[in-house]
């Protein structure tokens, strides 16, 4: 017998699922007949069936033959009126998994095993039991938006081979710790880390200013910028370390970046960690590692790189 789906499959791509109009059934065995009388495009794995009012869902098992179409081997009805829900949704892209489960989202209904979504280009695809897998974020504010948080769901947005993604952001705050740390002379990376309103209460300088002495500040930064400024000024300054990668990961996905790492992506258990400055094709890479199936296709693959040993320079 043909299985049930797995919770979040898609029809990939969706021309797998085929959409017909039927006049309402008027039992299940007459339904599976109507199904099982007439040939199938060999690539179909599933056919939506409409009528007015209700709407249903079947597994096939294309025959064996080498044309374009071929006898049903086998139907299985997975979903019936009562468990599936139509959307018409046009701006939804329903090759993206995420996308679908979106649109499910908006749309939940109790009963629903099945969600199809008429979308972009008029184009239609199922998903079942949508239950999107929570990818966190770690990154540091400002600048906002936050640009690795932003990249991550630019990735998923073009993706058609990841299961749909809940992304959660957790965001180490430069105005928080300054604020934390109370008064006193500060030096940051970068004046893109500072904000008006921290410079108002304290003495700021920023280290890609280049100060021609180094004073009495604590460095508000990573071990990249205490290596930046050792380098500079011959001294290993007072450090309150920034960096996301040190947040401590909670068992769930996770995507986070670190300076030290200076091309690629390094994979920590269910961590990836890539560059400060990372591409789109390496955060793409690193959705795929914490994510997907963890095979990368040829136009996204990067080197994943060795661990970097905290301290030490890449």
């Amino acid at each position: 017998m043909i299985p049930l789906p797995a919770p979040n499959t898609i029809a990939r791509p969706y021309r797998g699922l085929s959409v017909q109009r039927i006049a309402p059934p008027a039992t299940t065995a007459a339904l599976l007949e109507h199904v099982r009388s007439r040939p199938v495009y060999r690539r179909t794995a599933y056919m939506a069936l409409r009528w007015t009012g209700g709407a249903a869902l079947v597994a096939i098992r294309p025959g064996s033959g080498e044309g374009l179409f071929c006898p049903v081997a086998e139907a299985r009805l997975v979903a019936g009126p009562d468990q599936v829900v139509w959307i018409d949704e046009p701006h939804v892209d329903v090759g993206n998994a995420s996308a679908l489960a979106a649109a499910a989202a908006r749309h939940r209904a109790p009963t629903a095993l099945v969600y199809l979504v008429q979308g972009r280009y008029a184009h239609v695809n199922l998903i079942w039991r949508p239950d999107p897998v929570t990818v966190v974020v770690d990154e540091v504010v400002p600048p906002h938006p936050a640009k690795l948080v932003e990249m991550v769901r630019q990735a998923i947005d073009v993706d058609e081979d990841l299961p749909p993604i809940r992304v959660v952001a957790r965001l180490v705050s430069l105005p928080a710790r300054l604020k934390a740390g109370g008064p006193g002379h500060y030096l940051l990376p970068c004046r893109g880390a500072g904000s008006a309103a921290a410079e108002r209460s304290r003495r700021i300088d920023y280290l890609d200013d280049g100060p021609a002495e180094s004073g009495d500040w604590t460095l508000l930064g990573c071990e990249r910028s205490a290596q930046i400024h050792e380098h500079h000024y011959g001294e290993r300054p007072s450090l309150v370390d920034f960096c996301p990668a040190a947040l401590p990961p909670d068992g769930r996905p996770r995507i986070t970046k670190c300076c030290l790492l200076e091309r690629g992506i390094e994979i920590r258990g269910r961590t990836a960690v890539v560059p400060w400055g990372a591409t789109h094709r390496e955060v793409a890479a690193a959705l795929t590692e914490v994510a997907g199936t963890g095979d990368r296709t040829a136009d996204v693959a990067v080197h994943v790189a060795v661990h970097v040993a905290a301290g030490r320079p890449a």
